[in-house]
C-alpha cells in the first residue's frame, strides 16, 4: 500500500511546479485528479499533534502564496504570477488531500486574502500593502519572500514527520517552491535587483539559485 501511495502522488505532482526562466512560458501543470475512493485506500497512520498543526498551517501557507500571486497578476498582468498561482493551487490541493485523508477540518477560508491563522494574515497584509501594491518590483520581491518562507517551513516540517505520504507531498511542494524562487530571482536579476534571503540561509539560497530547474515528482 505504501508503494501505491508513492506512485499515485508521483503522478499527481509530476512536473506540476516546474517553471521556466521566461515569464511567458507556462508552468507545467498536471491536471490528473485523485479520486476520493483512491485516497481512502491509502495507508493511514495516526498523526501527532505537531503533524496536525503543521498540515493545517501548510494548507493556509500555500493559500497565501496563491492569493498574493492572483492579486499581483490582476494588477500587473504578468504571466509569471498567473502561472505560479496555478501551481500554488495544486499545492493547496495536495495538502487538502492529506487533510481529508486524516479527517481534519480544513482551515482555508473562501475569501481571497483572508486567513484563519493571524500570523499568515499579517504576512499577507504586509506583502500586499508594502510590496505588491506598490510596484512590479515589489510584487516580484514578494514572490521571492513567499518562496523563501515556504522552503524554510517545509524543510522544518520534513524534520518533524516520518509519515511516507506527508514526506512525499512535502518533497514535491519544496521542489516546486525552489523552482518558483528561481523564477522570481531570475526576473529580479533582469531588473538588477538583489534579493537577500530572510528565512533560509544564504548558502542554501545560493545552492538553489545556482542549480537547474527541477522536474518535480519524477522520483
Amino acid at each position: 500500500m505504501r508503494f501505491i501511495l508513492i506512485v499515485v502522488l508521483s503522478i499527481f505532482f509530476s512536473a506540476c511546479s516546474a517553471c521556466s526562466e521566461s515569464e511567458d512560458n507556462p508552468v507545467i501543470l498536471n491536471d490528473k485528479q485523485l479520486e476520493q475512493k483512491t485516497v481512502k485506500k491509502l495507508v493511514k497512520e495516526e498523526l501527532s499533534e505537531t503533524e496536525i498543526v503543521n498540515l493545517l498551517f501548510l494548507r493556509e501557507e500555500e493559500k497565501l502564496a496563491r492569493d498574493v500571486y492572483l492579486y499581483s497578476f490582476d494588477k500587473y498582468k504578468k504571466n509569471i504570477f498567473k502561472n505560479i498561482s496555478e501551481s500554488e493551487q495544486l499545492h493547496m490541493d495536495a495538502v487538502l488531500l492529506l487533510i481529508n485523508k486524516y479527517q481534519l477540518k480544513d482551515p482555508v477560508l473562501d475569501d481571497l486574502g483572508k486567513f484563519f491563522n493571524t500570523d499568515l494574515q499579517n504576512l499577507y497584509d504586509y506583502l500586499i500593502d508594502d510590496l505588491s501594491s506598490i510596484s512590479i518590483d515589489g510584487a516580484l520581491t514578494a514572490g521571492a519572500i513567499i518562496e523563501d518562507y515556504d522552503i524554510h517551513d517545509i524543510s522544518l516540517f520534513e524534520e518533524l514527520t516520518e509519515k511516507q505520504d506527508i514526506d512525499k507531498v512535502l518533497a514535491n511542494l519544496k521542489c516546486g517552491s525552489k523552482n518558483h524562487l528561481r523564477s522570481f530571482i531570475y526576473q529580479l536579476n533582469l531588473k538588477s535587483i538583489d534579493y537577500e534571503p530572510t528565512y533560509i540561509s544564504m548558502e542554501y539560497f545560493n545552492e538553489i539559485i545556482n542549480s537547474d530547474y527541477e522536474n518535480c515528482g519524477k522520483n
